[in-house]
């Protein structure tokens, strides 16, 4: 379901040119979970980004569903996205000027869904927030926030949804019940999910564990990239 090979990522910046991602290499079968832990500067953000294909490679493949995301312009991108892949961050983005249902419609309404509002009326439902539906961000804790941000998530039913520090500006309590519905709601759809987190609880809760330092990731041998990769063309 994800495949990195050689994964490199340079970026440049005021000290001159970085080099984020050091040739890593990881296979995340489909259905599965897979936690990325490591220090803060590791990486860890920067492998999601590129994933998601926020940041373009500077080498090596980064392949998603049968497709290396690199070969993809802009317009290419938000068609693979739609409906296959979603975002977790850990600061909400929410649109503040949005409803907690207009929020999570979003997505779908970009899709052109007529359902777009009944549906995420019960996704809602499904994080414990029917009585917020016509809440603004502001009007809500962190912990609602989040599970807003994780009803939009997988409002559409994406087949990956990659979460980046989501329980970083919770609570401990609130942390706990928004991963809680997290891998209740993944196992429920049998959603691929790939994990960057500092808390080794939330860590030892997926499948496997990855570490990260310095650019390179240490995984499991049996979650090593192949070398060769059948890809095909995006839908």
């Amino acid at each position: 379901m994800i495949n990195l090979v050689d994964l490199r990522l340079d970026l440049t910046g005021a000290a001159g040119r970085v080099s984020i991602l050091k040739g890593v290499d990881l296979q995340v079968p489909a259905g599965s979970a897979v936690s990325v832990v490591g220090p803060s500067g590791s990486g860890k953000s920067s492998l999601i980004a590129v994933i998601a294909g926020i940041e373009r490679p500077t080498g090596g493949k980064a392949i998603v569903d049968g497709v290396d995301i690199a070969t993809l312009n802009e317009d290419g991108l938000a068609r693979f996205r739609r409906g296959r892949l979603a975002i977790l961050f850990q600061s909400f983005h929410l649109i503040p000027t949005l409803s907690a249902l207009e929020n999570v419609a979003v997505p779908l309404e970009l899709m052109g869904r007529r359902d777009a509002l009944e549906r995420a009326e019960a996704a809602l439902a499904e994080v414990g927030l029917a009585h917020r539906v016509d809440h603004y961000p502001g009007q809500m804790s962190g912990g609602e926030q989040q599970r807003t941000a994780l009803a939009r998530a997988l409002v559409t039913e994406p087949t990956i949804l990659l979460a980046d520090e989501p329980t970083g500006n919770l609570d401990r309590a609130n942390g706990g019940h928004v991963m809680e519905l997290l891998f209740a709601l993944r196992r429920q759809r049998g959603t691929t999910l790939l994990l960057v987190t500092h808390d080794p609880e939330l860590a030892q809760a997926c499948d496997w564990t990855c570490r990260m330092e310095d650019g390179r990731l240490t995984a499991p041998p049996h979650l090593a990239a192949p070398a060769d990769q059948k890809l095909r063309q995006p839908a």
